[in-house]
């Protein structure tokens, strides 16, 4: 009888060499993949850096040799005539194998996100709390990916995880509820980060207070109101608020009333819209809308005037409106028309003795 076909386990002598080439093959396959796919990639960069290709790369890179051990054990062994027990045990190697290595990756991209993220921050928006937040949530998605993987993990392996995810989910709650204002605190602070309603430096106004924000930190946002003092909001309550950004804002309409005498002669009326626009245009960066008669006030015609300033900043917005109530004073005398204030006239009538002739 010839050795090759000796039954060695139920398979014959040749058939485990079959086996055994089959699996050194995948593996040197897999191997030979992964050193090409690194020489390309390396070369994609060294002509032209890019972020995707260096991630792509970092992610070859950590393709570990457990992984391709597994796969090259599973590609053997379909060769064979194996137990049931066997083939379920390799199975399952091959299983757990993927999952870390998926949980190897998954942690290779947190940590690319994260980083990415807080280069963004502190390199165009010098936000340092925002950096610290960003690492705050890259670590709690890496113990949930990693939770979940080891889950998936000793349920291949046959363990009942029923009872330990109950028991997780129970703690978890009672966890939850007695930190429920910090987690409420720190999850706001996430979606602040990650949604930027604002960012450091912006000028807010929440509710009856307003400032600019100096730091967004994991539980509080701290604020610097117009007249020195810090404002200290949670995030929780923060986000619960509407909040008026100035930041975004590129331009800024305005508008104001102002009122002459009932007795101006109605042509120097009809001319002091045009007077308000020229009050309004001698400024910069300023653009007329209109000007008209609002309504018959008490003390006399009111008007309105409404323009844009054609730039967010408060501090120079408030030295033009000053210059065009200035401007609009001079303009109005030059036309001989002085702006009305409160007046009241009193009629009163002869007394009686008066009118009986006494």
């Amino acid at each position: 009888m010839n050795l090759l076909d000796e039954v060695v386990g139920a398979n014959p002598v040749w058939v485990w060499l079959l086996a055994l080439g089959v699996g050194g093959a995948t593996l040197g396959l897999l191997l030979l993949l992964r050193w090409l796919a690194l020489r390309q990639l390396q070369r994609r960069i060294d002509r032209a850096p890019s972020e995707l290709v260096q991630l792509l790369r970092d992610l070859v890179r950590r393709t570990q040799a457990f992984f391709f051990l597994a796969v090259a054990l599973l590609a053997g062994s379909l060769a064979l005539r194996l137990p049931p027990q066997a083939t379920r045990g390799i199975e399952i190697l091959a299983i757990v194998s993927f999952l870390l290595q998926v949980a190897i990756w998954g942690n290779r991209l947190v940590t690319h996100w994260v980083n990415r993220e807080i280069r963004d921050h502190l390199g165009r928006e010098g936000d340092a709390a925002a950096a610290t937040t960003l690492n705050v949530v890259g670590v709690i998605v890496k113990i949930a990916l990693w939770t979940v993987v080891l889950l998936l993990a000793l349920d291949n392996l046959g363990v009942n995880i029923t009872a330990l995810v109950t028991g997780l989910g129970i703690a978890g709650i009672a966890v939850a509820l007695a930190l429920q204002s910090i987690l409420g605190d720190l999850f706001a602070s996430m979606a602040i980060v990650v949604d930027k309603p604002f960012l450091v430096g912006d000028f807010i106004v929440v509710g009856d207070y307003m400032g600019t924000v100096e730091r967004i930190g994991l539980k509080t946002t701290r604020l610097r109101s117009l007249s020195g003092e810090q404002l200290v909001y949670s995030n929780s309550e923060l986000l619960r608020a509407v909040i008026q950004n100035y930041r975004p804002m590129t331009e800024r309409r305005a508008a104001f009333t102002f009122r002459v005498p009932f007795s101006t002669p109605l042509e120097k009326l009809a001319r002091i819209p045009e007077v308000a626009r020229e009050a309004v245009e001698a400024q910069a960066l300023t653009r007329f809308a209109w000007a008209a008669v609002r309504e018959f006030g008490d003390h006399g015609v009111v008007y309105e005037v409404v323009y844009y300033y054609l730039s967010p900043d408060y501090s120079a917005w408030r030295a033009v409106h000053g210059a065009i109530h200035l401007a609009l004073v001079a303009k109005l005398r030059e036309l001989g028309v002085e702006l009305a204030y409160p007046t009241w006239v009193v009629h009163t009538s002869p007394a009686r003795e008066d009118r009986d002739g006494h």
